[in-house]
């Protein structure tokens, strides 16, 4: 285990001196997203729906989980989808920065420590295999390696899988095409027996996905779910 993370230090040290990172935020050498600019990130606050985590103006739940109450027990957002964090996602998501994954996650990890949430075993919102194929990688399983590297929680990659090559929800108009969209696109690959599981994935945009994930895995016999991204749309 120290050779591992002896080679792997040195790799990164090597890595920083031919290829030196720059802040997203505001270009200084280091990291990619720095240590002032982290703090100014837009940190979402109560109040915010219990259920999805959108924030609100007052009162627990917003009108949507109301109307169409959720599979997931809950799910938790650190940031709003905009500024520097949006940047950061398009630079990990569609740029292929794959390095990303570590500011992020330690974020994710930051979070959790505070706030902690219900969940033995972390699963990453899967991607169906043509577009994991098209992309190279899944986000939500480089987020959720991160998380547990630092966590300590356990990762089960491959619990769940999709089954049905949807749209991207930000392509959906509405609440309801979205949840349209997802209805019976994932399952769970394996019986479970109780677990309390944390589904970890980039951004949450109404939480359709998240939900349609939660009602796969209890389906399967999972006892609770909680989603947990690094942004919220609004």
């Amino acid at each position: 285990m120290s050779s591992r993370l002896s080679l792997r230090q040195i790799k990164t040290s090597v890595l920083d001196l031919l290829f030196p990172l720059h802040c997203i935020g505001c270009g200084s050498e280091g990291a990619l997203l720095c240590v002032e600019c982290c703090r100014t990130l837009p940190r979402i606050k109560q109040p915010f729906c219990q259920g999805c985590g959108t924030p609100l103006r007052e009162g627990n739940l917003c009108p949507s989980c109301i109307s169409h109450p959720l599979s997931i027990d809950g799910i938790r957002s650190v940031f709003l989808f905009t500024g520097v964090v949006r940047q950061a996602v398009h630079e990990f998501k569609y740029r292929h920065i794959k390095a990303m994954a570590a500011p992020l996650g330690s974020l994710l990890a930051d979070f959790l420590r505070t706030y902690p949430l219900p969940g033995d075993i972390l699963v990453p919102v899967p991607l169906h295999p043509k577009r994991l194929r098209e992309r190279g990688y899944n986000q939500a399983a480089m987020l959720a390696g991160e998380l547990g590297r630092l966590s300590g929680l356990p990762l089960a990659e491959n619990w769940l899988v999709r089954q049905r090559d949807t749209i991207t929800q930000a392509r959906a108009a509405s609440a309801v095409e979205r949840r349209s969209n997802v209805h019976n696109a994932f399952a769970c690959r394996r019986e479970l027996n109780g677990e309390r599981i944390l589904l970890i994935d980039d951004v949450c945009t109404t939480g359709a996905t998240l939900d349609a994930c939660a009602w796969a895995l209890k389906s399967a016999g999972a006892v609770q779910v909680w989603g947990l991204t690094v942004a919220r749309e609004i």
